[in-house]
């Protein structure tokens, strides 16, 4: 009987064959992309095909690094990878290691080429780079009549300052007419005096985007003298217009939040400022009160009237000193007046008078100490307490002293 495999061998022969097929391990297969699935693995799960045939295809999660752009259905792509057997099904399928758009060898050089021409002739250099206004009225934009970058720059625009002005250059963004189509739109809406342009489409494969790669175009951006956003495709999509525009910004949406000023930004800041600016005012009003205050202090002080008034006041505390010193000296002097008064009452004549005592004195109202002095026959008055004698001296009799 002749030799029975299990499924098992067979498939694991089969396998060995496709491995040792030096052309089935490193392998360039053209096909469109179809069933395409991303797994949250991270794993990319497609179909290649043709008109005649299909073949199923795997890029691990680990491969992706070779993959610049988003697989999507329809795309015509070049697949670059080892066809091998998956034993425990018995199907074989393309394990992807690197994908790119068909053409895009050709585009690629050619990108590079003109991005390397237009750098060496300073077109990319930031000297020439114009300065976005931060607040602008109208907004210029050439791109698509139709299509989601038009809506999303509409919208965002809108709600940011609904009073910009929008005015669209409904131009052609793909294919071979693409480009002076572009270009007649910057130039048109330059013409036009808007305060900043915005140039560009939704996302696309790189031959869709090809026409922001054109020389003509980045001329057109780079002689503009309004600023220009570049805003082409998605965030990973560069494009020339890219690094000859004034600013580059990741999508549609992003360009149209670069261009125009949040209106309740700018209303809070106005608030900020409003309240800022009653602050200080209160403060300055605050300040020159005080200065009013201190200087009509100061006027007061050197005003004659104030001058007259602390003279005046001056005098009448003088005065009061004045009065106070004289007061004083007048007491001090009664007091020596009572002393000398008490002292002179032991010798007052007229207090011996009360005593008992009593003096005499010549008819002229001299006083007299000594017999010497009185005549015989002279009149002589005598005073007592209570009045007074004339007397005649009839003797004179001399004391031996």
């Amino acid at each position: 009987m002749p030799n029975v495999y299990t499924v098992a061998q067979v498939n694991s022969y089969i396998k060995n064959m496709f491995s040792q097929d030096y052309m089935m391990r490193q392998i360039l297969v053209r096909g469109e992309i179809s069933n395409c699935k991303y797994h949250p693995s991270g794993h990319i799960y497609f179909t290649l095909k043709d008109r005649t045939g299909t073949i199923a295809c795997v890029m691990f999660a680990g491969s992706r690094s070779g993959l610049a752009f988003r697989l999507e259905a329809g795309q015509q792509v070049i697949v670059g990878g080892s066809v091998e057997v998956y034993e425990r099904d018995g199907k074989y399928q393309l394990y992807a290691k690197q994908i790119v758009l068909d053409g895009a060898g050709d585009l690629n050089a050619r990108f590079e080429q003109l991005k390397k021409e237009l750098e060496s002739r300073g077109m990319f250099d930031s000297c020439y780079k114009q300065p976005i206004p931060k607040y602008i009225r109208t907004l210029g934009v050439v791109t698509a009549q139709t299509g989601a970058a038009i809506r999303d720059i509409i919208n965002i625009a809108t709600r940011r300052n609904p009073y910009v002005q929008i005015i669209l250059y409904p131009a052609i963004v793909q294919g071979e007419t693409a480009p002076p189509s572009i270009v007649n739109g910057i130039r048109a809406l330059e013409h036009l005096g808007v305060d900043v342009i915005i140039v560009g489409r939704g996302g696309g494969s790189l031959e869709d985007l090809w026409a922001f790669n054109e020389e003509m175009v980045a001329q057109a951006i780079f002689d503009c003298r309004v600023p220009v956003i570049s805003a082409v495709g998605h965030e990973t999509d560069t494009t020339i217009s890219d690094y000859v525009a004034d600013l580059r910004a990741p999508t549609p949406s992003a360009a149209a939040e670069l261009a125009v000023a949040d209106i309740q930004e700018v209303f809070h800041s106005l608030a900020g400022y409003r309240e800022y600016m009653n602050r200080s005012v209160l403060r300055r009003l605050k300040q020159a009160s005080l200065e009013l205050d201190n200087r009509k202090a100061k006027l007061n002080y050197l005003s004659p009237v104030y001058r007259i008034r602390e003279m005046q006041t001056r005098a009448m505390h003088l005065e009061e000193k004045l009065e106070a010193a004289m007061e004083k000296k007048l007491q001090m002097e009664r007091q020596k007046l009572a002393l000398y008064v008490q002292r002179m009452k032991g010798v007052s004549p007229l207090d011996k008078l009360n005593q008992g005592y009593s003096y005499t004195a010549t008819e002229e109202g001299k006083t007299f100490s000594s017999v010497k002095q009185l005549r015989k026959g002279e009149l002589v008055t005598i005073y007592v307490k209570d009045g007074h004698a004339i007397a005649q001296v009839q003797d004179i009799t001399a004391r031996k002293i």
